[in-house]
């Protein structure tokens, strides 16, 4: 059964879309979990501080927020983050503790298994 999609915004639209193709082709649930996270309205998806990544992510560790990382709180381990929007001093946070923080797209396209990704938000 073919799902509408009643997003405004083209590029979240795009994402939900490939994110719901690579769940399938690649047998990954991950990518389902994530799209099913950014489909509901927006008033219910939760932005994720960087505190909060510093509480709950490992060293090394691939994490996908499910919307918008922002930049409360300090980040001391390098960890790779894939969110569908960044604030501006949470990606200078996440860069200058030596890790990556890169879009959703970018991850799909590098890890599209999903293996050893975590989600958050």
């Amino acid at each position: 059964m073919l799902r509408t999609i009643r997003k405004g915004d083209p590029e979240l639209r795009a994402t939900l879309i490939e994110l719901r193709k690579a769940s399938r082709s690649h047998h990954a649930p991950i990518w389902a979990a994530v799209a099913e996270r950014l489909d509901r309205p927006r008033h219910q998806i939760q932005p994720v501080n960087v505190s909060r990544l510093e509480r709950i992510a490992r060293e090394s560790e691939t994490v996908v927020v499910a919307g918008k990382l922002l930049a409360a709180g300090t980040l001391r381990k390098k960890v790779t983050v894939a969110a569908y929007r960044f604030s501006v001093g949470a990606r200078e946070k996440v860069q200058s503790a030596g890790g990556q923080a890169i879009t959703i797209h970018e991850l799909i396209h590098s890890n599209a298994e999903g293996k050893g990704v975590r989600l958050l938000g």
